[in-house]
């Protein structure tokens, strides 16, 4: 199990793969996003992007479920987050995109009030398959401290 005192500020991590699917991009827009240029490819082509893009609310649910997905397979310590800095979509995310994560640890603190916990920030980077940056933010997670001899 990874703890508050097990993460390093400045270590980087790479993980994750997501095939975006037009079905699944539509399917989102339908429910969340409307917009015509997240439903349609007549539309979206008199708009800057050209085609069909995902919803950069979708594209954050993408990235999120690469990392509860590195989370689990690190068996991280974690304890959920109270938000993310600085989120920035860059690049449009079109069906057929490849994503994957890059992430870096900023910085870290324990809690004053809570010593059962800490917290770090973290600067994600989406790619797609080509390498393009398409979204950036800063997390806030929450972790807890190795429990002591008593297991507390």
């Amino acid at each position: 199990m990874q703890y508050f005192e097990d993460i390093e500020i400045g270590s980087r991590q790479r993980f994750g793969r997501y095939a975006v699917t037009r079905e699944e991009v539509i399917a989102y827009a339908e429910k969340f996003d409307p917009q015509p240029f997240h439903l349609s490819d007549e539309a979206a082509a008199q708009t800057h992007f050209g085609r069909l893009s995902a919803s950069g609310w979708h594209t954050c649910g993408m990235v999120m479920s690469m990392v509860v997905a590195n989370l689990t397979a690190n068996k991280q310590a974690g304890l959920g987050s109270p938000g993310i800095d600085e989120l920035r979509w860059l690049k449009p995310v079109y069906p057929g995109d490849t994503l994957r994560c890059e992430t870096e640890i900023l910085d870290k603190r324990a809690s004053q009030s809570r010593p059962e916990m800490g917290s770090f920030r973290s600067r994600m980077t989406v790619l797609n398959q080509d390498d393009v940056v398409v979204m950036t933010f800063v997390s806030i997670g929450l972790i807890r401290t190795r429990p002591d001899e008593a297991g507390r």
